[in-house]
């Protein structure tokens, strides 16, 4: 799947004078709406933490909770659902910062478990983007698998885009092409992309040609299993899997350059640069994110640690801290006002008090000042003296003395 990451989510605004972009809540409500008009259940409880048993950290996508039924297990509520769920990934996280990129997000999602069609699917999502979200079909574009030495061109989804009149784009090799993994339940996907480029330009290219097509809902279907030697069989419950990132939505209805120009970030951004005047967009963008993603981590239950899903908020605590001290060793998230942690938690719906989540930065910033006075005394002996840092040397000063790599690169003195 393309996520042209670096590229600004600008749209042209809506010719209509009556037309007021939708917030994120009603965004949300559109989606949720539309598919549970058309017999989708609601799945609730949408919690970072994944089911018990699975080996990772935290909730990755929409589809990793219901993996099992994906795979034939029947789900309690049915074979159509849909939801909205909070995910969290750390493998982009030197990437935050920029005009996408975040650390929790969350995923719109609709499933048929062995019940319709990807081309009902299909016609569901133009629906769902022309009518409900009022984005103009000229703005709008769709890619297709094209084919490959296994699998031919998925002519159903080429068939269903055809019929509405939208521009496609058939695609080669991986792209288009989805697998959860070298091995399991895989198949051709079908892309929707909106038009960006804003200040009237009129919409030219493809998604593979031009940046300014920018993915929004990606449709699955999943119709093969992928076995060791690389053969594929047809799957007994063929399924369609839709995932759709909100802010990644609501930024292009909003008609936003970025996630962080939207109603959803408005709060932060306009109450974060005076607590600490943070100049470079990159750093504040940082700071917002990470002491967002920290409160829902809070709110789902997982406290600062040294080791496991625990270190996870550590480590945004401490590069966010890393940021802010960077130009004024004397900021402090004490700082942070109640009502952003309040605000974030509401629309999470987490119960958890916003004190709990300002005693834990508290906490974690005094750990963290401990650390660097006692790491400046670690770097200061002779045998880190005048020679760059080997790996060899990270690894001790992790293992036996406390210390993080960013500790290490980073020692401001008045800390």
């Amino acid at each position: 799947m393309r996520t042209p990451q670096h590229t600004p989510l600008t749209t042209e605004p809506d010719r209509n004078p009556q037309h007021t972009p939708l917030t994120t809540e009603q965004t949300v409500d559109t989606f949720t709406r539309f598919f549970r008009e058309r017999g989708h259940e609601l799945i609730t409880g949408s919690t970072l933490l994944p089911p018990p048993g699975d080996p990772v950290l935290f909730t990755t996508s929409g589809m990793h909770p219901l993996t099992p039924y994906l795979e034939g297990r029947p789900h309690p509520l049915g074979r159509r659902l849909v939801n909205v769920q909070r995910c969290l990934r750390t493998t982009d996280l030197d990437e935050v910062g920029d005009s996408t990129h975040l650390t929790v997000f969350e995923m719109l999602g609709s499933w048929s478990l062995g019940d319709y069609g990807g081309p009902q699917s299909l016609r569901w999502g133009y629906e769902l983007l022309h009518e409900g979200f009022g984005i103009p079909r000229e703005r709008l574009h769709v890619t297709v698998f094209g084919g490959d030495e296994q699998v031919g061109v998925d002519e159903e989804s080429l068939d269903t885009w055809r019929g509405t009149g939208l521009p496609v784009e058939l695609t080669g090799g991986d792209e288009n092409w989805w697998s959860n993994g070298p091995t399991g339940p895989c198949g051709p996907d079908s892309e929707l992309f909106v038009w960006t480029g804003g200040d009237g330009t009129e919409p030219q290219g493809t998604p593979t040609t031009d940046p300014r097509w920018v993915e929004v809902w990606n449709h699955v279907m999943m119709r093969y299993r992928r076995h060791e030697d690389g053969g594929l069989t047809p799957l007994r419950q063929q399924n369609v899997d839709t995932g759709m990132g909100l802010e990644r939505l609501v930024t292009v209805l909003q008609g936003k350059d970025s996630v962080y120009g939207t109603d959803l970030f408005e709060p932060w951004m306009r109450l974060v640069p005076g607590l600490w005047d943070i100049d470079e967009p990159s750093d504040l963008r940082l700071v917002v994110d990470h002491l967002r993603s920290l409160t829902v981590i809070h709110g789902d239950g997982v406290r600062p640690s040294n080791t496991g899903r625990g270190y996870v908020p550590r480590r945004l605590i401490r590069r966010t801290l890393t940021t802010l001290w960077r130009e004024d060793p004397d900021r402090t998230l004490g700082d942070l006002p109640r009502e952003l942690v309040s605000r974030t938690q509401s629309h999470f719906g987490l119960r958890d008090d916003p004190d709990s989540v300002l005693t834990v930065l508290h906490e974690e910033e005094t750990r963290f000042r401990r650390l660097l006075h006692r790491g400046r005394k670690t770097l200061s002996r002779p045998e880190y003296r005048d020679r760059p840092l080997t790996e060899d040397d990270y690894r001790y000063l992790h293992d036996t003395h406390g210390l993080p790599r960013e500790l290490v690169d980073f020692s401001p003195a008045g800390v």
